[in-house]
């Protein structure tokens, strides 16, 4: 059996069982009536189809804490895997996707979350590019600044060293051109 194969079939058990214990758990037993098979059958597909999307988005959003570069619907690993498989669980048993990642944020820390919240412990996280972005800025430009009253001053002194001031010269008077 391929790994992709063992994987695909890892991943459609608990869907499939799932929807055997809906199917089971809805009422349907014996022969149903016409109409009410279709609708039975598409309110389980409706249902895993919401679970899977919900499973997907969560995955997006928490971080592989062994890749810590991934999120986990990106990561290989395996512990990755459990952690996936845990919120595949925690949906099932109805918790909604604020507590399936407070459930992780318990037990991982806030450093689970891929985009971490706006809270004070993490200002300087959100902040930090632009402050550094902003100092650099002000940096450069003091540089630009020092760097031109420098070339200002060195054109004088090139001024000066060409025409130097002679005090017997008879065409100055006090330093004044007549």
């Amino acid at each position: 059996m391929s790994a992709r194969l063992r994987l695909a079939a890892r991943r459609l058990a608990p869907v499939a069982l799932s929807a055997l214990i809906a199917l089971t758990a809805s009422g349907a037993s014996g022969a149903p009536e016409a109409g009410t098979a279709a609708v039975s059958a598409a309110a389980p597909a409706a249902a895993i189809a919401e679970l899977e999307a919900r499973e997907s988005r969560l995955a997006h959003e928490l971080r592989c804490v062994v890749c810590q570069n991934q999120t986990l619907a990106e990561s290989n690993a395996p512990l990755a895997a459990d952690m996936r498989q845990a919120i595949r669980e925690q949906l099932r048993d109805g918790r909604s996707d604020a507590e399936v990642v407070a459930f992780f944020e318990a037990r991982y820390g806030a450093f689970v979350r891929y985009s971490p919240p706006w809270q004070p412990s993490t200002w300087l996280l959100w902040t930090g590019p632009f402050l550094l972005l902003g100092a650099g800025l002000a940096a450069l430009a003091a540089a630009l600044h020092r760097r031109g009253a420098f070339a200002q001053g060195a054109a004088l002194d090139a001024l000066a060293d060409e025409a130097p001031f002679d005090p017997d010269n008879d065409e100055f008077e006090e330093g004044r051109p007549t």
